[in-house]
């Protein structure tokens, strides 16, 4: 696989220079900024990528202050004590995207959200203090005990919420392929692996975070 510098030179070929790309990369907050981060501001983030995933953006944004009333603010402790027949009334709730199944999958984010606070103190230290050189591990984490926290809509999660973490979109994987890290999409755990091994080299090549070199490498495809 390429060195950094030269996949940094193709994507501000492609961009139009250095100042172009450095336009366009993510925001990456510290561990004491994520950490920071509310709670109900966490659960916020996993409901809203959860209900855009396949789903128009615009939508969910456009009904987004129906969601923070429906959903009592997204404070975890409240979320998780909506009963079923709670759940069937916001299944009718026309200031909201009602779809079933993600409509439950808050109520178990929450308490996904509540579990971590009662074992690290708060969701966000845990996000926080997760080493990014194992961020798979993190995706596999939230796959396994949120609902609906697998694959894209994880990752968009964490980048929301401002902890480092590559995307693993389209023209992420396409750049994987092009240097021999891959040969498909990112999903099983080996491949996973050889993705984390790769990104752990370019960030101590280049001293940036593995957000900006995801973006960069998307760069060097369009």
């Amino acid at each position: 696989m390429k060195k950094f510098v030269a996949l940094l030179k193709i994507a501000a070929q492609k961009k139009g220079g250095m100042a172009e790309v450095e336009k366009l990369l993510p925001e990456v907050k510290s561990p004491a900024e994520v950490a920071a981060t509310p709670d109900d501001r966490i659960l916020a983030e996993m409901t809203r990528s959860v209900f855009q995933s396949g789903f128009a953006w615009k939508v969910i944004e456009a009904k987004w202050d129906g969601f923070e009333k429906a959903f009592k603010g997204f404070v975890p402790g409240k979320v998780t004590a909506f009963s079923d027949e709670d759940l069937e009334k916001l299944m009718a709730n026309k200031d909201i995207v009602r779809n079933g199944a993600k409509i439950r999958a808050t109520r178990d984010n929450a308490a996904f959200v509540a579990a971590l606070a009662r074992e690290h103190g708060s969701a966000a230290r845990f996000f926080a203090d997760w080493p990014v050189d194992d961020i798979a591990g993190l995706w596999d984490v939230m796959k396994k005990r949120g609902n609906r926290l697998g694959g894209f809509t994880g990752q968009y999660v964490l980048r929301r919420i401002g902890k480092d973490t590559p995307v693993t979109s389209q023209h992420v994987v396409a750049a994987l392929v092009r240097e021999g890290v891959v040969d498909k999409a990112v999903s099983s755990k080996r491949d996973q692996k050889k993705m984390q091994d790769a990104f752990n080299a370019w960030a101590a090549e280049s001293g940036r975070p593995l957000a900006h070199i995801s973006r960069i490498l998307a760069m060097t495809v369009d």
